[in-house]
Protein backbone atom coordinates (compact mmCIF):
# COMPACT_ATOMS: atom_id res chain seq x y z
CA UNK A 1 0.00 0.00 0.00
CA UNK A 2 1.09 3.49 -0.67
CA UNK A 3 2.13 5.41 2.21
CA UNK A 4 -0.68 6.42 4.78
CA UNK A 5 -1.87 9.78 5.67
CA UNK A 6 -2.31 10.98 9.37
CA UNK A 7 -4.32 14.59 10.04
CA UNK A 8 -3.26 15.80 13.69
CA UNK A 9 -5.55 18.19 14.99
CA UNK A 10 -4.60 20.15 17.93
CA UNK A 11 -4.62 24.38 19.31
CA UNK A 12 -1.21 24.11 20.76
CA UNK A 13 1.36 24.91 17.60
CA UNK A 14 4.14 23.35 19.44
CA UNK A 15 2.51 19.62 20.00
CA UNK A 16 1.51 20.17 16.18
CA UNK A 17 5.08 20.61 15.45
CA UNK A 18 6.20 17.88 17.51
CA UNK A 19 3.82 15.22 16.34
CA UNK A 20 4.62 16.35 12.40
CA UNK A 21 8.62 15.71 13.28
CA UNK A 22 7.74 12.46 15.37
CA UNK A 23 5.22 11.21 12.24
CA UNK A 24 7.18 12.22 9.45
CA UNK A 25 10.08 9.73 10.76
CA UNK A 26 7.80 6.87 10.62
CA UNK A 27 7.37 7.76 7.18
CA UNK A 28 3.85 8.76 6.94
CA UNK A 29 2.26 11.82 5.69
CA UNK A 30 1.16 14.61 8.03
CA UNK A 31 -1.47 17.44 7.77
CA UNK A 32 -1.64 19.75 10.32
CA UNK A 33 -5.08 21.87 11.46
CA UNK A 34 -4.87 24.07 14.72
CA UNK A 35 -8.61 23.74 15.07
CA UNK A 36 -11.84 21.84 14.63
CA UNK A 37 -13.17 24.04 11.70
CA UNK A 38 -9.47 24.23 10.16
CA UNK A 39 -9.77 20.29 10.33
CA UNK A 40 -13.45 20.13 8.56
CA UNK A 41 -12.28 22.11 5.54
CA UNK A 42 -9.09 19.82 4.79
CA UNK A 43 -11.39 17.11 5.36
CA UNK A 44 -13.20 18.14 2.41
CA UNK A 45 -10.12 18.39 0.15
CA UNK A 46 -8.37 15.20 1.51
CA UNK A 47 -9.33 11.66 2.78
CA UNK A 48 -6.45 10.81 5.62
CA UNK A 49 -6.22 7.47 6.88
CA UNK A 50 -6.14 8.46 10.32
CA UNK A 51 -6.97 11.30 12.71
CA UNK A 52 -4.94 12.89 15.90
CA UNK A 53 -7.68 15.01 17.47
CA UNK A 54 -7.63 16.46 20.66
CA UNK A 55 -10.46 16.64 22.36
CA UNK A 56 -10.76 20.36 23.91
CA UNK A 57 -10.43 22.71 21.33
CA UNK A 58 -11.09 26.68 20.56
CA UNK A 59 -15.04 27.00 18.71
CA UNK A 60 -16.49 23.54 17.57
CA UNK A 61 -15.22 20.69 20.31
CA UNK A 62 -13.38 17.77 19.34
CA UNK A 63 -16.53 15.58 20.11
CA UNK A 64 -18.32 17.57 17.68
CA UNK A 65 -15.57 17.20 14.61
CA UNK A 66 -15.32 13.08 15.60
CA UNK A 67 -19.38 13.03 14.63
CA UNK A 68 -18.69 15.03 11.43
CA UNK A 69 -15.80 12.93 10.51
CA UNK A 70 -17.72 9.92 10.80
CA UNK A 71 -20.72 11.41 9.37
CA UNK A 72 -18.31 11.76 5.92
CA UNK A 73 -16.60 9.16 6.21
CA UNK A 74 -16.80 5.97 8.52
CA UNK A 75 -13.52 4.04 7.46
CA UNK A 76 -11.36 7.44 8.88
CA UNK A 77 -9.63 5.53 12.32
CA UNK A 78 -9.98 8.47 14.97
CA UNK A 79 -7.71 8.46 17.53
CA UNK A 80 -8.54 11.32 20.67
CA UNK A 81 -6.50 13.01 22.83
CA UNK A 82 -6.71 15.25 25.97
CA UNK A 83 -4.73 16.75 28.67
CA UNK A 84 -7.17 15.91 30.94
CA UNK A 85 -8.28 12.40 32.18
CA UNK A 86 -12.64 12.66 31.82
CA UNK A 87 -14.14 9.70 31.81
CA UNK A 88 -17.41 10.59 30.25
CA UNK A 89 -15.79 12.12 27.57
CA UNK A 90 -13.59 9.45 26.60
CA UNK A 91 -16.68 6.75 26.98
CA UNK A 92 -18.53 9.14 24.31
CA UNK A 93 -16.51 9.76 22.12
CA UNK A 94 -15.60 5.77 21.99
CA UNK A 95 -19.54 5.28 21.51
CA UNK A 96 -18.91 7.89 18.49
CA UNK A 97 -16.51 5.65 16.82
CA UNK A 98 -13.17 6.32 17.83
CA UNK A 99 -10.52 3.94 18.12
CA UNK A 100 -8.79 4.91 20.88
CA UNK A 101 -7.97 7.49 23.41
CA UNK A 102 -4.79 9.07 24.50
CA UNK A 103 -4.16 11.09 27.48
CA UNK A 104 -1.46 13.90 27.57
CA UNK A 105 1.91 13.85 28.35
CA UNK A 106 1.97 10.49 26.59
CA UNK A 107 5.46 8.80 25.49
CA UNK A 108 6.47 9.30 21.33
CA UNK A 109 6.72 5.31 21.67
CA UNK A 110 3.42 4.77 23.17
CA UNK A 111 1.63 7.25 20.29
CA UNK A 112 3.64 5.82 17.36
CA UNK A 113 2.39 1.97 18.74
CA UNK A 114 -1.02 3.30 19.01
CA UNK A 115 -0.89 4.81 15.23
CA UNK A 116 0.67 1.37 14.02
CA UNK A 117 -1.78 -0.93 15.45
CA UNK A 118 -4.59 1.34 14.33
CA UNK A 119 -2.91 1.24 10.79
CA UNK A 120 -2.69 -2.35 11.14
CA UNK A 121 -6.23 -2.74 11.62
CA UNK A 122 -7.21 -0.63 8.98
CA UNK A 123 -5.21 -2.31 6.41
CA UNK A 124 -7.04 -5.71 7.51
CA UNK A 125 -9.87 -4.16 6.78
CA UNK A 126 -9.21 -2.42 3.44
CA UNK A 127 -8.33 -5.83 2.49
CA UNK A 128 -11.38 -7.00 3.74
CA UNK A 129 -13.28 -4.70 1.27
CA UNK A 130 -11.07 -5.24 -1.50
CA UNK A 131 -11.89 -8.62 -1.32
CA UNK A 132 -15.49 -8.05 -0.57
CA UNK A 133 -15.35 -6.20 -4.00
CA UNK A 134 -13.71 -9.25 -5.95
CA UNK A 135 -16.72 -11.22 -4.76
CA UNK A 136 -19.64 -8.68 -5.85
CA UNK A 137 -18.13 -8.26 -9.17
CA UNK A 138 -17.09 -12.25 -9.56
CA UNK A 139 -21.06 -12.62 -8.61
CA UNK A 140 -22.57 -10.01 -10.15
CA UNK A 141 -25.84 -10.29 -11.28
CA UNK A 142 -25.33 -8.54 -14.64
CA UNK A 143 -22.65 -11.65 -15.32
CA UNK A 144 -25.27 -14.02 -15.20
CA UNK A 145 -25.95 -15.46 -18.46
CA UNK A 146 -29.90 -14.94 -18.97
CA UNK A 147 -30.54 -14.70 -22.53
CA UNK A 148 -33.60 -16.95 -22.41
CA UNK A 149 -36.87 -15.31 -20.92
CA UNK A 150 -37.23 -18.07 -18.20
CA UNK A 151 -33.52 -17.18 -16.57
CA UNK A 152 -34.36 -13.62 -16.68
CA UNK A 153 -37.60 -14.17 -14.82
CA UNK A 154 -34.90 -15.92 -11.80
CA UNK A 155 -32.63 -13.21 -12.18
CA UNK A 156 -34.73 -10.68 -11.62
CA UNK A 157 -36.54 -12.37 -9.04
CA UNK A 158 -32.98 -12.93 -7.33
CA UNK A 159 -31.96 -9.49 -7.17
CA UNK A 160 -35.42 -8.15 -5.86
CA UNK A 161 -35.38 -10.71 -3.01
CA UNK A 162 -31.61 -10.32 -2.37
CA UNK A 163 -32.75 -6.47 -1.00
CA UNK A 164 -34.33 -8.15 1.83
CA UNK A 165 -32.23 -8.66 4.88
CA UNK A 166 -33.78 -12.43 6.48
CA UNK A 167 -35.94 -13.64 3.40
CA UNK A 168 -35.72 -17.59 3.34
CA UNK A 169 -35.02 -18.22 -0.26
CA UNK A 170 -35.18 -22.05 -1.31
CA UNK A 171 -33.23 -22.55 -4.74
CA UNK A 172 -34.64 -25.44 -7.39
CA UNK A 173 -33.45 -27.05 -10.17
CA UNK A 174 -31.00 -29.55 -11.07
CA UNK A 175 -27.54 -30.38 -10.43
CA UNK A 176 -25.52 -27.87 -12.41
CA UNK A 177 -28.30 -25.54 -12.97
CA UNK A 178 -26.01 -23.02 -11.04
CA UNK A 179 -27.35 -23.00 -7.64
CA UNK A 180 -24.70 -22.05 -5.80
CA UNK A 181 -23.72 -19.26 -7.97
CA UNK A 182 -27.27 -17.58 -7.63
CA UNK A 183 -27.00 -18.14 -3.78
CA UNK A 184 -24.11 -16.13 -3.73
CA UNK A 185 -25.12 -13.64 -6.04
CA UNK A 186 -28.07 -12.95 -3.75
CA UNK A 187 -25.41 -12.50 -0.52
CA UNK A 188 -22.97 -10.17 -2.05
CA UNK A 189 -25.98 -7.87 -3.45
CA UNK A 190 -27.88 -8.18 0.34
CA UNK A 191 -27.49 -5.83 3.56
CA UNK A 192 -25.16 -8.76 4.88
CA UNK A 193 -22.64 -8.81 2.03
CA UNK A 194 -20.36 -7.70 4.39
CA UNK A 195 -20.43 -10.16 6.43
CA UNK A 196 -19.60 -14.52 5.90
CA UNK A 197 -21.62 -16.77 3.61
CA UNK A 198 -21.27 -20.37 4.74
CA UNK A 199 -21.84 -22.90 1.88
CA UNK A 200 -22.76 -26.37 3.70
CA UNK A 201 -22.89 -29.45 1.44
CA UNK A 202 -25.20 -31.50 3.23
CA UNK A 203 -25.14 -34.47 0.80
CA UNK A 204 -21.29 -34.03 1.08
CA UNK A 205 -20.91 -34.26 4.45
CA UNK A 206 -21.53 -38.16 6.30
CA UNK A 207 -24.92 -37.46 8.72
CA UNK A 208 -22.86 -38.97 11.58
CA UNK A 209 -20.23 -35.77 11.45
CA UNK A 210 -22.98 -32.74 9.65
CA UNK A 211 -24.25 -32.48 13.41
CA UNK A 212 -21.16 -31.30 14.44
CA UNK A 213 -19.93 -29.35 11.91
CA UNK A 214 -23.05 -27.27 11.88
CA UNK A 215 -23.38 -26.64 15.53
CA UNK A 216 -19.86 -27.75 17.28
CA UNK A 217 -19.72 -29.26 20.28
CA UNK A 218 -17.95 -28.49 24.04
CA UNK A 219 -14.89 -30.17 25.18
CA UNK A 220 -15.79 -33.16 26.31
CA UNK A 221 -18.78 -33.76 24.33
CA UNK A 222 -17.30 -36.99 23.02
CA UNK A 223 -14.57 -39.81 23.37
CA UNK A 224 -12.11 -37.09 20.87
CA UNK A 225 -13.70 -33.96 21.75
CA UNK A 226 -11.08 -32.91 23.44
CA UNK A 227 -11.59 -29.07 23.39
CA UNK A 228 -14.65 -26.54 22.25
CA UNK A 229 -14.97 -26.02 18.66
CA UNK A 230 -17.33 -23.71 16.88
CA UNK A 231 -19.65 -24.76 14.45
CA UNK A 232 -20.53 -23.20 11.14
CA UNK A 233 -23.61 -21.53 11.90
CA UNK A 234 -21.75 -19.94 14.74
CA UNK A 235 -19.13 -18.74 12.06
CA UNK A 236 -22.01 -17.04 10.15
CA UNK A 237 -23.52 -14.87 12.31
CA UNK A 238 -24.50 -11.94 11.31
CA UNK A 239 -24.18 -13.67 7.63
CA UNK A 240 -25.64 -15.87 5.31
CA UNK A 241 -26.00 -19.73 5.52
CA UNK A 242 -26.27 -21.48 2.32
CA UNK A 243 -27.77 -25.24 2.64
CA UNK A 244 -27.20 -27.13 -0.48
CA UNK A 245 -28.32 -30.35 -1.51
CA UNK A 246 -30.69 -29.40 1.66
CA UNK A 247 -32.93 -32.45 0.38
CA UNK A 248 -30.59 -34.95 1.82
CA UNK A 249 -30.48 -34.12 5.40
CA UNK A 250 -31.70 -36.78 7.72
CA UNK A 251 -35.18 -35.94 9.81
CA UNK A 252 -33.71 -35.80 12.82
CA UNK A 253 -30.92 -32.87 11.91
CA UNK A 254 -34.06 -31.19 10.12
CA UNK A 255 -35.96 -30.80 13.25
CA UNK A 256 -32.93 -28.74 14.77
CA UNK A 257 -32.39 -26.95 11.60
CA UNK A 258 -36.06 -25.91 12.35
CA UNK A 259 -35.67 -24.56 15.37
CA UNK A 260 -32.64 -22.57 14.16
CA UNK A 261 -34.96 -20.46 11.68
CA UNK A 262 -38.09 -20.71 14.18
CA UNK A 263 -36.11 -18.83 16.92
CA UNK A 264 -32.43 -18.35 15.59
CA UNK A 265 -30.91 -20.76 18.35
CA UNK A 266 -29.27 -24.12 18.65
CA UNK A 267 -26.95 -25.92 21.05
CA UNK A 268 -23.46 -26.83 20.39
CA UNK A 269 -23.32 -30.90 20.94
CA UNK A 270 -23.01 -31.79 24.81
CA UNK A 271 -23.30 -27.96 25.71
CA UNK A 272 -26.63 -26.73 28.32
CA UNK A 273 -26.36 -22.86 26.98
CA UNK A 274 -28.19 -21.47 24.11
CA UNK A 275 -26.51 -19.87 21.27
CA UNK A 276 -28.25 -17.21 19.42
CA UNK A 277 -27.50 -16.42 15.98
CA UNK A 278 -28.66 -14.14 13.44
CA UNK A 279 -28.34 -15.78 9.90
CA UNK A 280 -30.26 -15.35 6.53
CA UNK A 281 -30.96 -18.86 4.91
CA UNK A 282 -30.65 -20.12 1.78
CA UNK A 283 -31.53 -23.58 0.74
CA UNK A 284 -31.32 -25.71 -2.50
CA UNK A 285 -32.10 -28.92 -3.64
CA UNK A 286 -32.12 -30.90 -6.95
CA UNK A 287 -35.37 -32.89 -5.34
CA UNK A 288 -38.71 -32.37 -5.64
CA UNK A 289 -39.57 -31.28 -2.11
CA UNK A 290 -43.39 -31.47 -1.97
CA UNK A 291 -42.71 -35.43 -3.31
CA UNK A 292 -40.47 -35.60 -0.47
CA UNK A 293 -43.09 -34.21 2.17
CA UNK A 294 -45.65 -36.40 0.51
CA UNK A 295 -43.18 -39.55 0.99
CA UNK A 296 -42.73 -38.58 4.72
CA UNK A 297 -38.66 -38.04 3.54
CA UNK A 298 -39.00 -34.19 4.49
CA UNK A 299 -40.48 -32.41 7.48
CA UNK A 300 -43.19 -30.51 6.25
CA UNK A 301 -42.92 -27.84 8.66
CA UNK A 302 -39.00 -27.34 7.50
CA UNK A 303 -40.53 -27.38 3.81
CA UNK A 304 -42.99 -24.69 4.42
CA UNK A 305 -40.49 -22.26 6.45
CA UNK A 306 -38.08 -22.57 3.92
CA UNK A 307 -40.25 -22.33 0.95
CA UNK A 308 -40.83 -18.16 1.38
CA UNK A 309 -39.34 -17.13 -2.01
CA UNK A 310 -39.05 -20.69 -4.07
CA UNK A 311 -36.75 -19.57 -7.36
CA UNK A 312 -37.07 -22.87 -9.87
CA UNK A 313 -33.66 -22.68 -12.47
CA UNK A 314 -34.96 -24.01 -15.86
CA UNK A 315 -32.02 -27.29 -16.94
CA UNK A 316 -29.74 -26.25 -19.96
CA UNK A 317 -32.14 -27.96 -22.54
CA UNK A 318 -34.89 -25.67 -21.65
CA UNK A 319 -33.20 -22.30 -22.17
CA UNK A 320 -31.41 -23.11 -25.62
CA UNK A 321 -31.05 -19.16 -26.05
CA UNK A 322 -28.67 -19.57 -23.58
CA UNK A 323 -25.87 -22.17 -24.44
CA UNK A 324 -23.76 -20.33 -26.93
CA UNK A 325 -23.48 -16.92 -24.79
CA UNK A 326 -22.96 -19.19 -21.55
CA UNK A 327 -20.01 -20.91 -24.23
CA UNK A 328 -18.55 -17.96 -25.15
CA UNK A 329 -18.41 -16.67 -21.61
CA UNK A 330 -16.69 -19.71 -20.17
CA UNK A 331 -13.99 -19.22 -23.45
CA UNK A 332 -12.96 -16.02 -22.59
CA UNK A 333 -12.53 -16.72 -18.84
CA UNK A 334 -10.75 -19.79 -19.95
CA UNK A 335 -8.82 -18.12 -22.69
CA UNK A 336 -7.17 -15.72 -19.52
CA UNK A 337 -6.78 -18.87 -16.96
CA UNK A 338 -5.17 -21.56 -19.44
CA UNK A 339 -3.41 -18.69 -21.66
CA UNK A 340 -5.34 -19.81 -25.13
CA UNK A 341 -6.58 -17.67 -27.83
CA UNK A 342 -9.77 -18.88 -29.37
CA UNK A 343 -12.26 -16.74 -30.49
CA UNK A 344 -15.82 -18.26 -31.75
CA UNK A 345 -17.28 -21.53 -32.66
CA UNK A 346 -17.71 -22.93 -35.59
CA UNK A 347 -21.18 -23.07 -36.83
CA UNK A 348 -21.50 -26.70 -37.15
CA UNK A 349 -19.95 -26.99 -33.58
CA UNK A 350 -22.62 -24.34 -32.19
CA UNK A 351 -25.71 -26.14 -34.22
CA UNK A 352 -24.31 -29.35 -32.40
CA UNK A 353 -23.95 -28.00 -28.87
CA UNK A 354 -28.02 -26.44 -29.40
CA UNK A 355 -28.94 -30.02 -30.13
CA UNK A 356 -27.47 -31.50 -27.30
CA UNK A 357 -29.61 -32.35 -24.38
CA UNK A 358 -26.75 -31.19 -21.58
CA UNK A 359 -27.55 -33.63 -18.78
CA UNK A 360 -25.28 -32.50 -16.33
CA UNK A 361 -26.31 -29.08 -17.07
CA UNK A 362 -24.00 -25.80 -17.18
CA UNK A 363 -21.64 -27.88 -15.28
CA UNK A 364 -21.42 -30.05 -18.23
CA UNK A 365 -21.18 -26.77 -20.57
CA UNK A 366 -18.09 -25.65 -18.70
CA UNK A 367 -16.33 -28.44 -18.42
CA UNK A 368 -16.44 -29.79 -21.94
CA UNK A 369 -15.54 -25.93 -22.78
CA UNK A 370 -12.40 -26.70 -20.69
CA UNK A 371 -11.72 -29.94 -21.98
CA UNK A 372 -11.81 -29.18 -25.80
CA UNK A 373 -9.51 -25.30 -25.05
CA UNK A 374 -7.46 -27.44 -22.48
CA UNK A 375 -6.70 -30.08 -25.52
CA UNK A 376 -6.53 -28.16 -28.79
CA UNK A 377 -4.79 -25.16 -30.11
CA UNK A 378 -6.95 -23.03 -32.71
CA UNK A 379 -9.13 -19.83 -33.56
CA UNK A 380 -12.44 -21.79 -33.18
CA UNK A 381 -14.15 -24.36 -31.21
CA UNK A 382 -14.57 -26.93 -34.00
CA UNK A 383 -17.27 -29.99 -34.22
CA UNK A 384 -14.23 -32.11 -34.49
CA UNK A 385 -13.32 -31.26 -30.98
CA UNK A 386 -16.53 -31.81 -29.22
CA UNK A 387 -17.42 -35.44 -27.46
CA UNK A 388 -18.70 -37.81 -29.33
CA UNK A 389 -22.03 -37.75 -27.78
CA UNK A 390 -22.66 -34.20 -28.62
CA UNK A 391 -21.29 -34.18 -32.51
CA UNK A 392 -23.36 -36.98 -33.22
CA UNK A 393 -26.35 -34.58 -32.52
CA UNK A 394 -25.09 -32.32 -35.23
CA UNK A 395 -27.35 -32.47 -38.53
CA UNK A 396 -25.44 -31.62 -41.00
CA UNK A 397 -27.12 -28.81 -43.97
CA UNK A 398 -25.06 -30.53 -47.01
CA UNK A 399 -27.44 -33.54 -45.76
CA UNK A 400 -30.68 -32.05 -46.38
CA UNK A 401 -29.36 -30.34 -49.42
CA UNK A 402 -28.58 -34.31 -50.83
CA UNK A 403 -31.91 -35.12 -49.86
CA UNK A 404 -33.51 -32.86 -51.42
CA UNK A 405 -31.77 -33.29 -54.85
CA UNK A 406 -32.56 -37.62 -54.72
CA UNK A 407 -36.22 -36.19 -54.56
CA UNK A 408 -35.30 -33.78 -57.18
CA UNK A 409 -36.89 -30.48 -55.26
CA UNK A 410 -35.59 -27.34 -56.58
CA UNK A 411 -32.40 -26.08 -54.56
CA UNK A 412 -32.26 -23.30 -52.52
CA UNK A 413 -30.36 -20.04 -53.83
CA UNK A 414 -26.81 -19.61 -52.09
CA UNK A 415 -28.51 -15.69 -51.06
CA UNK A 416 -31.02 -17.97 -49.63
CA UNK A 417 -28.99 -20.30 -47.73
CA UNK A 418 -27.04 -17.31 -46.08
CA UNK A 419 -29.49 -15.81 -45.36
CA UNK A 420 -31.61 -18.52 -43.41
CA UNK A 421 -28.98 -19.60 -41.89
CA UNK A 422 -27.94 -15.98 -40.28
CA UNK A 423 -31.20 -15.69 -39.25
CA UNK A 424 -30.59 -18.83 -37.43
CA UNK A 425 -27.31 -17.94 -35.34
CA UNK A 426 -29.29 -14.77 -34.53
CA UNK A 427 -32.07 -16.80 -33.26
CA UNK A 428 -29.71 -18.79 -31.31
CA UNK A 429 -27.66 -15.96 -29.61
CA UNK A 430 -30.73 -14.16 -28.54
CA UNK A 431 -30.13 -11.63 -31.80
CA UNK A 432 -26.96 -10.74 -30.33
CA UNK A 433 -25.24 -9.33 -33.30
CA UNK A 434 -21.47 -9.56 -31.57
CA UNK A 435 -21.93 -13.17 -30.34
CA UNK A 436 -23.36 -14.12 -34.13
CA UNK A 437 -20.78 -12.41 -35.19
CA UNK A 438 -18.48 -14.61 -33.73
CA UNK A 439 -19.93 -17.94 -34.68
CA UNK A 440 -20.36 -17.02 -38.33
CA UNK A 441 -16.84 -15.87 -38.37
CA UNK A 442 -16.88 -12.58 -39.96
CA UNK A 443 -16.60 -9.01 -38.14
CA UNK A 444 -20.04 -7.08 -36.73
CA UNK A 445 -20.37 -4.61 -39.55
CA UNK A 446 -20.08 -7.14 -42.26
CA UNK A 447 -23.08 -8.80 -40.47
CA UNK A 448 -24.70 -5.54 -40.33
CA UNK A 449 -24.29 -5.28 -44.10
CA UNK A 450 -25.21 -8.42 -44.83
CA UNK A 451 -28.93 -7.85 -42.88
CA UNK A 452 -29.32 -4.50 -44.09
CA UNK A 453 -28.78 -6.05 -47.81
CA UNK A 454 -31.95 -8.04 -47.52
CA UNK A 455 -34.46 -7.32 -49.68
CA UNK A 456 -37.67 -8.35 -46.53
Amino acid sequence: MSTFSIMVVDDEILTLNNLKKALEKEGYEILLADSGERALELLEKFRPHLILLDLVLPGISGLEVLKKIKETDREIIVIMMSAYEILEKAVEAMKLGAYDYLLKPFKLSELKTTVQRALETLSLRLRVLEELEKEKQRYYFGKIVAQSKKMKQVVDIAARVAQSDRTTVLLQGESGTGKELLARAIHYHSPRAEKPIVAINCAAIPETLLESELFGYEAGAFTDARKRKTGLLEKADEGTVFFDEIGDMSLALQAKILRVIEDGTFFRLGGSQPIKINVRIIAATNRDLTKETEKGNFRSDLFYRLNVVPIHIPPLRERKEDIIPLALSFMDELNREIKRNFKGIEPAAAQAMMNYSWPGNVRELRNTIERVMSLYQAEEIQLQFLPQEIRQEIELPENKILEQIARGRELPTLYHLEKCYIKKVLELTGHNKSQAAKILGIHPSSLFRKMKSWKD
